[in-house]
């Protein structure tokens, strides 16, 4: 181990814009990052990618979470072996590039799980890759699941510091709306004020987004936020914690980047998602919440349109290194709270 934590970096799909950021990345934060990054995949894909990039750097295959000293210019790369010196097409659904992706996850958690490394940091993966090669998982999420035995996790948005969480997830508006009950907020309020807790801020201010136009207008506009937010938002500050709400959504974003809160929790998947992305779309990354490991990860795709082209942005894949290294020192902290499972 080195003085300085080390973070497992997964490229997501050898065949998508993964490898590219993920080089690009490394190259740019360099030694002086407050974290190591060491890539968990074959070389020849890093080296590909380093190709395209037209980069100037060396791979340097490890076969062990005990580190040689770092060189200027150089990767390490714990070797998975999962491909091997097998050239696959770019941007192609590919059942052999869904193995790596899941081999790669799982040799990175068994790393964070073991401590060797302080969290791990994931590129985009392809659902179609990985659903060929085999996984029953919808993605990331459920794969972390079941190998760190979390029986409940949920995702944080970071951007510029703030954290936005949500109450639902995957689902389209209408059965998202189906969900929202009196119970369903006290959790999804309670998990937000955990993970700020842990993640931070030890006096969390929390805000809860409405779901209707200005909040419903007492009932003019909808009915959700008088009988389930509101009971659930005054059931939990009768708990003593700093919570607000319901907040009409137009609003309440905007309030949380200018630092009323420090964090907010969307009622679904696009009211959080349009609010980060529209401020900084290169900036925001996820965290998965409720695990017993550090997570951080790009909210983006695979890009096969434009894998192999060396022209991938690698803004939010270096944004989600940052943040990974920064969180690192709440690693304890995590294991503490979600080490039972979740």
């Amino acid at each position: 181990m080195t003085e300085r934590p080390i973070l497992a970096v997964t490229v997501g799909d050898p065949v998508g814009i993964g490898p590219e950021i993920t080089v690009r990345t490394l190259a740019d934060v360099g030694a002086g990052a407050a974290a190591r990054g060491v890539v968990v995949a074959d070389p020849a894909v890093l080296r590909r990618a380093i190709a395209v990039c037209g980069l100037d750097l060396e791979v340097r295959g490890v076969g062990s979470w005990r580190l040689p000293p770092e060189r200027d210019g150089v990767i390490d790369c714990f070797d998975i072996d999962a491909l091997g010196d097998t050239e696959l097409e770019w941007g192609t659904v590919d059942a052999r590039a869904g193995a790596a992706s899941v081999r790669a996850i799982e040799v990175a958690t068994a790393a964070a799980m073991a401590r060797d490394v302080a969290g791990i940091v994931t590129g985009p993966i392809n659902k179609e890759a990985i659903w060929a090669a085999g996984s029953k998982h919808l993605g990331h999420t459920e794969m972390l699941g079941e190998l760190t035995g979390a029986t409940r996790q949920t995702t944080m948005f970071v951007v510029r510091g703030k954290k936005i969480f949500f109450a639902t997830r995957h689902l389209s508006l209408r059965k998202a709306l189906d969900q929202i009950s009196v119970e369903q907020q006290v959790a999804a309020i309670e998990e937000a004020l955990t993970a700020l807790r842990v993640f931070g801020d030890d006096e969390p201010r929390l805000a809860v987004a409405a779901i209707n136009p200005h909040g419903g207008e007492n009932g003019a506009f909808g009915d959700e936020e008088i009988l389930h937010l509101r009971p659930a938002v005054e059931r939990v500050r009768r708990t003593g914690a700093d919570v607000t709400g319901p907040v009409p959504a137009d609003s309440v974003f905007h309030q949380l980047l200018t630092g009323r809160y420090d964090g907010v929790l969307s009622q679904y998947h696009d009211q959080g998602h349009i609010a980060a992305k529209t401020f900084d779309f290169d900036g925001t990354i996820s965290v998965t919440v409720g695990l017993p490991i550090l997570r951080t990860s790009v909210d983006h795709g695979t890009a096969f349109d434009i894998a192999g082209q060396g022209i991938a942005d690698p803004g939010t894949m270096r944004s989600a290194f940052l943040h990974g290294a920064d969180f690192a020192r709440f690693a304890d902290r995590i294991r503490d709270a979600y080490g039972s499972g979740s």
